[in-house]
């Protein structure tokens, strides 16, 4: 196989589409030649993409019109590393052969067609950061606030339990250590006492041992706080006998 010839099978490398002879051939090529590398780099991240990604079906002309064109679409030409092919820059990508590209379509075919990928899970990501980075500034505002004050408490099993309350910030954070895993499908709740009446404040994360959770809500007139365990996704009011109940200290 020429040089030439190797340099068109980036894509149905990347693609896991080579019969063995031309595999092992092509990575003696890949180890001498970074813009082979670089492509193949590119369509494996591509196709990675594409596994991931939310898809929809292609009109029924699509695979129709991509067989037909396999015949006449070149490949493009690497955007790096065109001098250490010498005098073959210009035409020497030649043309995709034909199961490179069926491979290509039934890799589309099979994975539904058109993908959305990249956009939306960079604006998860970003919104994300913000919901976290707004948390941590809230817990940050409650911890020093000039009024906060401090509750402590052992809880079962050698856990500790600790509540700051901010009444100019009305907001309340629970720092829990060494706390015990609720049993599967279950979850701690959080809740304000409301003069005797348990109002939500929240669930904490049924995986973690050491904990800070803001309190959800205001805090108000509430003069304690409870934790009771409850099924996942928590409860309108407690179902089981409190972990434990936390006075509010004034500051």
């Amino acid at each position: 196989m020429s040089i030439a010839e190797l340099h068109t099978l980036t894509g149905a490398y990347a693609l896991h589409a080579l019969p063995d002879d031309e595999r092992v051939a092509f990575e003696r090529h890949l180890g001498a030649c970074e813009a082979c590398s670089q492509e193949v780099r590119e369509f494996s991240a591509t196709a990675a993409r594409l596994g991931l990604a939310v898809s929809a079906a292609p009109p029924p002309p699509m695979k129709e019109r991509v067989l037909r064109e396999i015949a006449t679409v070149r490949q493009e030409a690497p955007s790096r590393g065109r001098g250490a092919r010498g005098g073959t820059s210009t035409g020497r990508a030649g043309r995709w052969t034909s199961y490179a590209l069926a491979a290509c379509v039934a890799a589309a075919a099979a994975l539904g067609g058109v993908a959305v990928w990249q956009n939306q899970v960079a604006q998860d990501a970003r919104q994300e950061a913000a919901r976290v980075q707004q948390r941590n500034e809230q817990v940050a505002q409650v911890l020093t606030a000039p009024d906060a004050s401090t509750s402590a408490s052992d809880l079962a099993d050698g856990a500790r339990g600790t509540v700051v309350v901010s009444k100019s910030v009305n907001r309340a954070v629970f720092l829990a250590s060494h706390l015990t895993r609720p049993p599967g499908g279950k979850v701690y709740q959080l809740w304000f006492n409301d003069d005797g009446t348990m109002r939500s404040a929240g669930l904490m994360n049924p995986a973690a041992t050491d904990e800070t959770v803001l309190l959800d809500g205001p805090v108000d007139q509430a003069s304690g706080m409870g934790i009771t365990v409850e099924p996942a996704g928590g409860s309108e009011e407690p179902t089981s006998e409190p972990v434990a109940l936390m006075e509010f200290r004034s500051a």
